[in-house]
């Protein structure tokens, strides 16, 4: 059995940061709003709004792959699940 931690906003907005160098960005926690759901258990609920250059010219797909790319050491510590908003500048 995989254990999880708690990953944070936090770290979520500093690999972010690091990997996409995003114009403006929002990470928000919304876990509490899925208190009794079974996903709850083992990890967290995040939603991402970044605007980067890096994401111009790319489509809807692309830019998700890129925000994934720049978390794959954050989620499998428990992240449960990622609202991502992604836009070009």
């Amino acid at each position: 059995m995989t254990t999880t931690h708690q990953v944070s906003a936090d770290q979520i907005e500093s690999a972010l940061r690091a990997a996409l160098q995003p114009v403006s960005m929002a990470v928000t926690d919304d876990s509490h709003l899925h208190a009794g759901h079974e996903g709850a258990k083992s990890g967290r609920h995040f939603s991402v709004q970044l605007r980067a250059a890096c994401f111009n010219g790319l489509t809807h797909v692309q830019r998700h792959r890129l925000v994934y790319d720049a978390l794959r050491d954050l989620i499998p510590q428990g992240v449960h699940a990622l609202a991502i908003k992604a836009e070009p500048v």
